[in-house]
């Protein structure tokens, strides 16, 4: 079930309902989605499911399901199963056939591409990039990519990555997007080279989506 990325109104009213009526709510961040769950007086018991726990968790819940109970699938923010642990679930799911019901609603990664002003016919998602491991082979891979990559980022690796990601894609075209659906909404569109001063003229907050603009052969 998908959950505001931001502003609490941005979910639906199918979503609240089912919230509600469900048996258990498995949240990424229990502490983040408490919040949620407070302003729409939702009562309905928490659990934590992350990265963390996933293994030990993915069979109790598996096994609550089998028992005929009804399960959410709540996220940090967003539809879950996108950069988060939320598909090991599905897939557990799927193997012991039970049904899953997507239930749609808000997504940082749409949000921003269609704001972004970049071609969104064909796009790229990447999520978060390696931070170690196969980071290098990564970036040259997407340097030569010709669709709108996407990204997410962190505010305190924002600017290696838009450091790096000129020094392998050369001075393309981007977007950053942040604090998407909040007070403090940004868009920066701009060179890669003019990002990277932007972001070292300002320290900057909020979860990030860094769009860029798809190799051109021609140019």
């Amino acid at each position: 079930m998908a959950t505001p990325i931001g502003n609490l109104a941005d979910i639906t009213y199918r979503a609240v309902h089912i919230l509600q009526q469900v048996d258990l709510i498995a949240a990424e961040d229990t502490r983040k989605s408490s919040i949620l769950l407070n302003h729409y007086h939702i009562n309905t018991p928490l659990r934590s499911y992350h990265s963390y726990n996933l293994r030990r968790e993915t069979p109790k819940l598996i096994e609550r399901l089998k028992q005929q109970q009804a399960v959410a699938l709540i996220s940090d923010a967003g539809t879950p199963g996108i950069s988060d642990p939320g598909y090991h679930l599905v897939q557990a799911c799927i193997q012991e056939d039970i049904r899953i019901i997507p239930i749609p609603g808000p997504s940082a990664l749409i949000t921003a591409l269609v704001a972004s002003g970049l071609p969104s016919h064909r796009f790229v998602f990447e999520g978060f990039l390696p931070q170690k491991k196969g980071r290098k082979t990564r970036l040259e891979q997407l340097a030569r990519e010709e669709r709108t990559v996407v990204l997410y980022e962190s505010p305190h690796r924002i600017l290696k990555t838009v450091k790096e990601m000129h020094e392998y894609f050369g001075n393309r075209y981007c977007v950053m997007a942040r604090e998407l659906t909040k007070k403090f909404e940004e868009f920066f569109r701009g060179r890669l080279a003019e990002l990277a001063n932007y972001l070292e003229s300002k320290p900057i907050k909020g979860e990030i989506v860094l769009l860029i603009q798809g190799f051109n052969k021609r140019e």
